[in-house]
């Protein structure tokens, strides 16, 4: 074809997959992936990425685990709890902290007050603590003892504790002696003994009333304090600490197992999806085009030829073929990416196409354009394809996903 064919076949593809709602739909997709995927590589180096998503030293132990977008709150019809930190060094109001030297000695009594204000309408999800001492760690190690103030002014003392490291870590929400201590303490107040689903944060953040006995409590809404009275032994000594009340939602995309924020692997998986699952379905997809547009147009032999090898590779499948092949032989990402092609280009695909093709061939544009001599790669690029391209479009894009599934699939973790 000449250039001036070859920019109306464009110009004429492009207008035909515009003119249909799905094919603009999967434009504004693709434009849509390949914009997202430019930001991410451009503002999120991949190596700064890696070190985010392996959480080197603890950056995500202050996210909640497990927890859901913020945005579904707007299904779930009521306030969802997002995390609460308090730190004993912050000047805030409601964070009280005093430092009281013991006269004759060189011990100190430290006081602190953490409040917060709880309006969500659900409990929280943990609850844990964080400190920040300064002792001699073979030396006497601060004492400490925990109370727990409730929104209806009533304290509970929780636990005497030992700071045991300068970093150390109480995981308040989960601790048996806490949760023991809860649980005597709620059974006096409602007069019953409780249901063994009742857990700690039901027991910090519940009503005592009558659904506490059932082990469903509602919350009770208000502020409540964190109280620690501790003893140090050197004038040196001090101690430090920061609440981390976990809430359920956390971010656009919430966090998986290991506090992780998800939109780290979104973001990174755009361009690892494009780069693997649109290269592997537009060439596919072309190719299954091409066939099956020589199948549907030219029939008979050829016809036949390509429909017979098309059934042989939809009966095969698919998955264990690549899992074979990853076990006999190392292979990459783009040699995957190449034997996927090749098991795909005769799909069901060629099958769909050629039905479309074997309709369009006999619309009577196509019959005047036989009459006055147009050639079959000029009814083909300028009278078929420019038809044929704009369904096959929302297709283009919803095989991109069934791809990077393959790519994230177990076999291919086998080839490293």
């Amino acid at each position: 074809m000449s250039e001036i064919g070859m920019e109306y076949s464009l110009k004429g593809i492009l207008k035909e997959v515009l003119s249909y709602k799905s094919g603009l739909l999967g434009v504004i997709l693709i434009l849509f992936l390949v914009g997202l995927s430019i930001y991410t590589v451009t503002t999120l180096p991949v190596d700064k990425a890696i070190d985010l998503w392996r959480g080197e030293g603890g950056i995500w132990l202050e996210n909640p685990r497990n927890a859901q977008p913020e945005w579904i709150e707007i299904f779930a019809g009521k306030k969802l709890s997002r995390t609460i930190k308090v730190a004993s060094w912050e000047k805030k109001f409601g964070i009280v902290k005093a430092v009281t030297p013991i006269v004759g000695t060189n011990y100190k009594k430290i006081h602190i007050e953490l409040s917060f204000n709880y309006e969500f309408d659900d409990f929280p999800s943990e609850l844990n603590l964080f400190f920040k001492a300064k002792f001699d760690p073979k030396g006497n190690k601060p004492l400490i003892k925990i109370y727990w103030k409730r929104p209806d002014g009533s304290q509970i003392k929780l636990i005497d504790y030992t700071v045991r490291s300068p970093d150390d870590r109480f995981y308040l929400s989960i601790n048996e002696q806490v949760f023991n201590t809860l649980s005597t303490y709620v059974s006096q107040k409602v007069g019953s003994e409780l249901p063994e689903t009742v857990t700690t944060l039901d027991l910090l953040f519940g009503k005592y009333d009558e659904k506490m006995k059932t082990g469903k409590p509602d919350i009770q809404k208000g502020t409540y304090k964190l109280i620690i009275d501790g003893l140090v032994f050197n004038k040196e000594d001090d101690v430090d600490l920061k609440m981390v009340v976990y809430g359920n939602v956390y971010g656009v995309a919430g966090t998986d197992h290991l506090r992780r924020p998800l939109e780290i692997a979104l973001l990174w998986g755009t361009p690892v999806a494009l780069a693997f699952g649109l290269t592997a379905s537009l060439v596919t997809s072309i190719l299954q085009l091409i066939i099956a547009t020589i199948s549907g147009w030219y029939g008979g032999i050829i016809d036949s030829i390509i429909q017979r090898i098309t059934e042989i590779y939809m009966i095969l499948p698919f998955l264990p073929f690549l899992i074979m092949i990853s076990a006999f032989y190392k292979i990459d990402i783009w040699v995957l990416l190449a034997v996927v092609i090749v098991l795909s280009i005769f799909g069901a695909g060629v099958k769909s196409t050629r039905a479309l093709v074997m309709q369009i061939k006999e619309y009577p544009y196509v019959e005047a354009a036989r009459v006055y001599g147009a050639s079959n790669t000029r009814i083909i690029f300028l009278y078929l394809i420019p038809k044929i391209l704009p369904p096959l479009v929302p297709g283009l894009i919803t095989a991109v996903p069934g791809v990077r599934v393959l790519r994230g699939s177990p076999f291919l973790s086998w080839t490293g």
